[in-house]
């Protein structure tokens, strides 16, 4: 409760109004990254072996590198101004 006597009291209200707000923005940011579309989330991952090579295991488009895995391609995240290339192995399976 806010005493109109106590200056103390309506900066105590106050504050307590401003981390109110911070809180409901960050809250609304957050959900709003996680629900548009277009977000880093939601673009597919290309995961394109060289050439379609079964014998390679580990590849890269100089912005990415992937490797296989028994659950499938995992690849890194790319640099922000990235041009991929062509992808190239990197390691084979048969040396």
């Amino acid at each position: 409760m806010v005493d109109p006597t106590n200056p103390d009291s309506k900066a105590a209200s106050r504050d307590g109004l401003v981390v109110a707000a911070l809180g409901g923005l960050v809250a609304a940011t957050v959900l709003l990254g996680a629900l548009l579309p277009g977000s880093a989330e939601h673009r597919p991952v290309s995961t394109a072996e060289p050439s379609g090579d079964r014998a390679c295991l580990e590849w890269s488009d100089g912005c990415r590198v992937c490797q296989r895995l028994p659950e499938g391609p995992a690849c890194s995240l790319p640099g922000i101004a990235c041009t991929p290339e062509v992808p190239r192995c990197l390691r084979r399976a048969d040396g």
